[in-house]
């Protein structure tokens, strides 16, 4: 375990082009992999198939080979080539995915919203004919309670006394008002489905258009073999986002709520290949305090299970704000997307979801679809 392994067999140019950057990483450090993995406790022969790429490291391993380089060279390791690699990484994430498996998650996606729609269309029928039915029968009972009403030559009476002298009318009022309160009852549920299937529908839509997304999605360029070049300066760090001072132009913000380090920078890899700046916070307090900062985000991704205060929590929270509420946030959940979980987060306020290990392409299709739809309505001057 002392020595570097040899490259992988089979490995796909994105894997090599990745474990070779973090090979000549490693080896300006001078020190072997054994003693290495025990300065930073790891299991040697896991750090070693990083450096071969057999396997995928966490992107944590790529930013401590960074810091430890700097370390024993006295110097900050430049902006370029913290850019270059974590190029190299995005791209190896993509190989370990593919756009065909994304199209499987939003088509599997799409098709339980098409579901959700066509029950409640369904539903929606089924209670607008009772509804009709039971408005049909008040008007009939309307009509002999009047015929009864007419029968009497004195002035209208009220109800009560209509029902003490004609005992069958007692009969038809009481009918009537159970009828009144089922027609009350029924005109809830029929809203219920007709809003239920309103956002069936849009979400649909909003599928279609991270499919086509996802289709329009390129193939990376070639990879360069080797890291750049030039004089080391100091590390730009990671909490300004991909657009940093880029130019004079306002990109997007994209929110991101993990408590997890791993999980944030391994998004933060994912989506810096798209032309926004991302904001990474570890908990929801810190995610309310960002959106007091700055209430413009394209879009928010929260992960659902985080101490304190959970995402259901944090959203409910920033739905409740009025300059926050109509920022749509998409759930990053563990715990799998089954209806109760699903159900729960649309009630809380979230739009979307995806589940973990999340798959890159999935995800960029989404925050690229929100980050267009945050621009239209910007150019619309809404």
């Amino acid at each position: 375990m002392g020595e570097l392994r040899p490259l992988g067999d089979d490995l796909t140019d994105t894997s090599r082009a990745l474990a070779q950057a973090l090979r000549e990483l490693f080896e300006g450090m001078e020190v072997s992999v054994r003693r290495y993995a025990a300065r930073r406790r790891r299991d040697p022969g896991t750090f070693s198939r990083y450096l071969n790429g057999t396997r995928f490291p966490p992107w944590q391993v790529v930013m401590d080979l960074f810091a430890d380089l700097a370390e024993h060279r006295g110097t900050a390791v430049t902006p370029e080539a913290i850019e270059f690699v974590r190029g190299l990484y995005g791209s190896a994430v993509d190989a370990g995915s593919s756009p065909k498996h994304a199209v499987e998650i939003l088509e599997q996606q799409l098709a339980d919203a098409d579901r959700v729609s066509r029950r409640s269309t369904v539903r929606g029928d089924v209670l607008g004919d009772a509804l009709l039915d039971r408005t049909h029968r008040i008007a009939d009972l309307e009509v002999r309670l009047n015929q009864l009403e007419a029968d009497r030559s004195a002035e209208r009476e009220r109800a009560d006394r209509l029902a003490a002298a004609h005992p069958d009318a007692s009969e038809l009022l009481q009918e009537r008002d159970a009828l009144e309160a089922e027609v009350s009852r029924l005109g809830r549920e029929l809203r219920e489905a007709r809003e239920q299937r309103a956002a069936a529908e849009a979400r649909c839509d909003l599928l279609e258009r991270q499919l086509e997304a996802v289709e329009q999605q390129h193939a990376a360029p070639a990879l360069p073999t080797s890291l750049p070049s030039g004089a080391s300066g100091r590390d730009s760090g990671s909490g300004s986002g991909a657009g940093a001072g880029a130019g004079a132009r306002a990109l997007p913000r994209i929110l991101i709520v993990d408590d997890q380090p791993d999980n944030l920078l391994a998004m933060r890899a994912v989506l810096e290949t798209l032309d926004q700046e991302l904001v990474t916070v570890s908990s929801g307090r810190e995610a309310l305090k960002a959106l007091l900062d700055h209430d413009d985000f394209a879009v928010i991704i929260m992960d659902v299970q985080m101490p304190e205060m959970d995402g259901y929590e944090t959203c409910a929270h920033i739905k409740r704000r009025p300059r926050t509420r109509d920022v749509p946030i998409i759930f990053l959940t563990a715990m799998g997307v089954d209806p109760e979980h699903s159900a729960r987060g649309y009630a809380a306020g979230a739009v979307d979801y995806i589940s973990k290990p999340f798959d890159p392409w999935a995800l960029r299709a989404k925050v690229a679809v929100f980050t267009s739809i945050y621009l239209e309505r910007h150019a619309a001057g809404r």
